[in-house]
């Protein structure tokens, strides 16, 4: 009988699950078995799981949010037969200033974590959620929490720092950083696909609904897009990325807005969405450019800002060996790499077409001096591992479902 770790990844309209066997989870990458639930808030959720297509599920309208962890739960139950769940491993976005290494949960994490909330509210409240049912229900199961910000308390003081006042900083007020699981994954898988070259100069591209870019020398954190919340960097789906703060004066002042409907907008009515008024799916601007001005320009918008983060951000490293594309888009989206990749040829950056349509691994020309690559994220097993090495530890003390 060997014990399992559930690893959930909660967000405002989704969960994902995956279980990893603790006996293996430093070597299989693999979950044992994951799925999802989506749609949690709309009209027709639905469920899908490894190998299976998503069908259409049941969810309480009064507390969806709660049905779809039960009925996670009662799947879990269900699959697990006679194995054990160790423990459940959480994929929180914000740590703050306090929380870098993965932490037990308990009464006094939990309310920490809530004034976490308005930095990060696509994903904080609901992992929060999740760990407040299970500790009235299962208080005898550990939880863990891991962190999106921990992989950056690398950056450098410099890179930490905002240009508010130093009283603000003092308050915590500065670059966290985020997508940390998804980097640190590739801190791992870089250095053994490339070795020396992945410990030079490196740029990690997550781009997703969410987007960031991640810097890293010796696969070390040492710049990053995101900042003081998930809003800041490049343009996302439904988020603006970074914004001359004299816009969002404008707007409550002149235009007086509320302090509501401008973080409606700033999450989620802005990015792709809201420039083109069509999608937050690049797929589906894509199709709909050679027609829609609007499409054409987000599009435009979206590539121009990532090449100069990456442009800004190769300055701030001294050159670039490695450029890697991580993440929903930048995984299978061959049409914006190659766009990318295009406006970057100034320092070199040179695709070969066969190779980036193909989804990589290694989508550079052979005379390209940048590596480009694309390499799929990980997030769930990074949380296991981190976990497993938690409970193993010798201060651990903790009890099993």
């Amino acid at each position: 009988m060997t014990d399992l770790i559930l690893v959930l990844n909660c967000g405002s309209s989704s969960i994902k699950f995956a279980l990893f066997d603790t006996n293996g989870v430093q070597h299989n990458r693999k979950p044992v078995w994951n799925g999802k639930v989506d749609g949690i808030t709309g009209p027709s959720p639905t469920f899908g799981e490894t190998g299976v297509v998503p069908s259409p599920i049941a969810l309480d309208p009064l507390d969806p949010y709660h049905a779809a962890l039960t009925h996670i739960a009662g799947r879990v139950q269900a699959r697990r037969g006679d194995h054990r769940i160790r423990a459940i491993a959480h994929r929180v976005v914000h740590g703050g200033s306090r929380y870098f290494e993965p932490t037990l949960v308990n009464a006094e994490v939990l309310a920490d974590l809530r004034s976490y909330i308005p930095l990060a509210p696509l994903h904080q409240p609901f992992a929060l959620e999740a760990m407040e049912r299970l500790l009235e229900e299962q208080p005898e199961l550990p939880q863990v929490a891991c962190f999106d910000t921990g992989f950056h308390h690398t950056l450098p003081h410099v890179e930490q720092m905002l240009p508010l006042s130093w009283e603000a900083w003092e308050r915590g007020i500065r670059r966290y950083g985020f997508h940390g699981l998804s980097y640190e994954y590739q801190s791992i898988v870089l250095a053994e696909r490339y070795g020396g070259r992945a410990r030079g100069r490196t740029i990690v591209a997550h781009l997703g609904s969410g987007a960031s870019l991640c810097g890293m020398r010796d696969l070390q954190s040492v710049a990053t897009t995101m900042g003081f919340s998930a809003l800041d960097g490049l343009m996302m789906g439904t988020r603006t990325g970074a914004l001359d703060p004299g816009a969002l004066l404008y707007l409550m002042e002149i235009e007086k807005i509320s302090l509501h409907d401008v973080g409606q907008l700033l999450y989620h009515k802005s990015g792709l969405l809201g420039l083109s008024g069509i999608s937050s799916d690049p797929r589906v601007l894509l199709d709909r450019e050679a027609e829609e001005p609007r499409a054409r320009d987000a599009l435009a918008l979206y590539v121009r800002r990532i090449v100069r983060e990456i442009g800004a951000m190769t300055a701030a490293l001294g050159g670039l060996d490695l450029l890697v594309f991580t993440a929903g888009i930048g995984e299978h989206n061959a049409v914006l790499r190659e766009r990318i990749c295009r406006d970057l040829a100034f320092m070199g950056v040179a695709l070969d077409p066969s190779a980036n349509q193909s989804n990589g691994p290694i989508i550079s020309a052979e005379a390209s001096p940048v590596l480009v690559a694309v390499e799929p994220t990980n997030e769930e097993w990074i949380a296991a591992l981190r976990t497993n090495e938690l409970l193993a530890g010798p201060n651990f003390s903790g009890t099993r479902s």
